[in-house]
C-alpha cells in the first residue's frame, strides 16, 4: 500500500512538471509567432520605402506617435503613395491581415512601427510590440513605442520590460 502511495505522489509531481512545461512552451510559441510577424512587417516597410525611394523622407514618423495601435488613418486612393503606404502598414500593424469575428488578430499584441531619419539617406525602421513575459534586457536605444508597454498595478511589465522590438537600417542610394 505504501509503494502505491509513493508511486502516486511521484506520478503527480511528474504530471505537474509536464503541465508547467506545456504552459511555458505556449508562451514561447506566442513570442516566436509575434517576432516572425514583426519581421515580416519590418520587411514590408523596407520594401515600400525602397520602391518609393524618391519620397523616402516622407515616410518618417514621430517616435512618440508611432503607426499601428492607436493610429487612425483613412486610405485615399488619389493621395500620395507614401500616405497610402503608411496607412496600409498601420492597419497591418493593428492586425488587419487576419480577422476573428470583428477582431483584428493578424499581428503582434500592441504592434507599433516607426521610421526615423538617421541623415545621409539612411532610415531606421522599427516594429515594437507587447511581449507575454518581462525581460531583463533594456531597449533604451530604440525609441519607437517607448513607455507605451507598461502594465497596470501589480504588473511585472514595468519600465518597458515587456516591450519587444526589431529594427533595420535602410540606405537609399543615389541613382544616376
Amino acid at each position: 500500500m505504501l509503494e502505491v502511495l509513493v508511486t502516486v505522489v511521484i506520478l503527480a509531481v511528474g504530471l505537474l512538471g509536464l503541465s508547467a512545461l506545456q504552459s511555458r512552451l505556449q508562451v514561447a510559441e506566442m513570442e516566436s509567432y509575434q517576432r516572425a510577424q514583426a519581421l515580416m512587417l519590418l520587411d514590408d516597410m523596407v520594401s515600400r520605402i525602397t520602391v518609393n525611394r524618391a519620397q523616402a523622407t516622407q515616410y518618417v514618423t514621430a517616435t512618440d506617435e508611432p503607426l499601428g495601435v492607436g493610429h487612425q488613418c483613412r486610405i485615399d486612393a488619389s493621395g500620395p503613395l507614401h500616405e497610402r503606404d503608411q496607412c496600409e502598414w498601420s492597419t497591418l500593424l493593428q492586425g488587419a491581415a487576419e480577422l476573428s469575428g470583428a477582431n483584428k488578430v493578424g499581428a503582434m499584441l500592441g504592434g507599433r512601427g516607426c521610421v526615423e531619419s538617421l541623415g545621409n539617406q539612411e532610415y531606421l525602421i522599427t516594429v515594437a510590440w507587447q511581449a507575454m513575459t518581462p525581460s531583463s534586457a533594456s531597449l533604451a536605444s530604440l525609441s519607437c513605442g517607448q513607455n507605451l508597454y507598461d502594465g497596470g498595478a501589480n504588473s511585472t511589465c514595468t519600465n518597458d520590460r515587456c516591450r519587444r522590438a526589431v529594427s533595420t537600417i535602410v540606405r537609399i542610394g543615389t541613382l544616376s
